[in-house]
């Protein structure tokens, strides 16, 4: 797979590299998109009108049965190509001295799974679930919950550690995206369709800070216009590509 020379230039001359990943990337693992119709029993419903807060307050059973589904699937799932590079890529530019900072919008964890480390989860994480009364959080790797929802053992009940719409993002988490998109040499935006912010701002605060941009994806975005390179198709097929293009000098 060829790439333009001055990327594979900018690359190789970044001290810190920073990444964004979208859902486009779990799911050539067999992780669906978030909106994508949903089937069976929950063919019915509108992802958009479960991931609330207002809609756990309302429908506690059906929202925690339906994120424990979530759960349950991600967790049959392995890390594809295009997450390994990273995991590789990482451990490449620390053992050169540099900065590798992987950001992504994803909740599966699976970043973590192919080696990844220090991964900042700007969406929280569907295997953490945290007590309603206590705010306390629970890695949960085990089977579907006893019941929905289920008690927490504090007073409280669970609810998945995931940002829902009309929520801020974590504190620590939003400032050190922000952070490295600020400061990073290039800032590449993979499986994203840069239409959920705040995260799909980090492009433009990479591009006005200085770094060079670069977009893979799947189909073209709206980030596609503004990056410095665009390349479509998936993650697993270019990204280990473009890391064995940086890594061979």
């Amino acid at each position: 797979m060829a790439f333009d020379p001055d990327l594979i230039a900018a690359l190789r001359a970044a001290k810190h590299i920073a990444v964004l990943t979208g859902a486009g990337v779990s799911a050539e693992s067999g992780v669906p998109t978030f909106r994508d119709a949903l089937t069976g029993l929950w063919a019915k419903h509108d992802p958009l009108q479960l991931a609330t807060p207002e809609a756990f307050a309302r429908d506690p059973e059906t929202v925690s049965r339906w994120y424990d589904e979530r759960r349950l699937n991600v967790l049959k799932r392995i890390p594809n190509p295009g997450h390994l590079a990273l995991a590789r890529w990482q451990h490449l530019m620390v053992e050169r001295g540099r900065t590798f900072t992987l950001i992504t919008q994803n909740v599966d964890r699976l970043h973590q799974s192919a080696g990844s480390t220090e991964v900042i989860e700007v969406h929280g994480s569907l295997i953490e679930w945290r007590c309603t009364r206590t705010g306390r959080i629970v890695e949960c790797r085990g089977p579907a919950f006893a019941q929905h929802p289920m008690p927490s053992g504090h007073g409280g009940v669970l609810r998945p550690n995931v940002v829902w719409f009309g929520e801020a993002l974590p504190e620590e988490a939003a400032y050190a995206a922000q952070h490295a998109a600020g400061f990073c040499d290039v800032f590449l935006s993979i499986g994203t369709s840069a239409l959920v912010y705040p995260a799909a701002g980090y492009v433009h605060l990479a591009k006005s800070s200085g770094a060079v941009t670069v977009e893979i994806n799947r189909d073209p975005t709206p980030a596609t216009e503004i990056v410095d390179h665009s390349m479509l198709g998936l993650a697993g097929e270019i990204v280990p590509a473009l890391v064995e293009a940086w890594a061979h000098r």
